[in-house]
C-alpha cells in the first residue's frame, strides 16, 4: 500500500507584487505598523473660589478616583496649582474636559480644566 502524503496547503503570498520576466506575479506580504495613538493628560487648576469638596466629588464622578486617591490630587492641586487627573487617548480626554467645565458652570464654579499632550 503506497502511503502518499497530501500535498502542503498553498501558502499566500507574502510579498508585493512583483514581476518576474516570466510573465508571473509575486506578491510580497508586508507587515503594517500602526503607532498608538497619542496621549492626553487631563489637568485641573487651582482657583480661589472651588470648593475642595467639588474638586474631590469631580475627581471621584469623572475620573473613577476613589475618596483617598481624589483627595491626594485635589490636595496637590491646591498646593501646586494644577494636578493631573488622569491620561487618555485624545478624544477622552476632550470629553472629559467638557464634562468637568460643564458641571463646574453647572455648580457655579470657576474650576478650569485643561488637556496637554502627555
Amino acid at each position: 500500500m503506497p502511503t502518499d502524503k497530501p500535498p502542503p496547503p498553498a501558502q499566500p503570498p507574502a510579498r508585493p507584487a512583483r514581476d518576474d520576466g516570466q510573465g508571473a506575479v509575486v506578491a510580497e506580504r508586508q507587515a503594517a505598523k500602526t503607532e498608538p495613538p497619542r496621549m492626553y493628560q487631563v489637568v485641573l487648576l487651582n482657583d480661589d473660589y472651588t470648593p475642595m469638596e467639588f474638586v474631590v466629588m469631580v475627581l471621584q464622578e469623572y475620573f473613577g478616583r476613589d475618596l483617598e486617591t481624589a483627595t491626594q490630587i485635589m490636595l496637590k492641586i491646591h498646593h501646586d496649582g494644577r494636578g493631573v487627573c488622569g491620561v487618555y487617548s485624545k478624544d477622552i480626554a476632550a470629553t472629559k474636559v467638557e464634562l468637568v467645565l460643564t458641571a463646574a458652570r453647572r455648580g457655579g464654579h470657576p474650576l478650569q480644566c485643561i488637556m496637554e499632550s502627555a
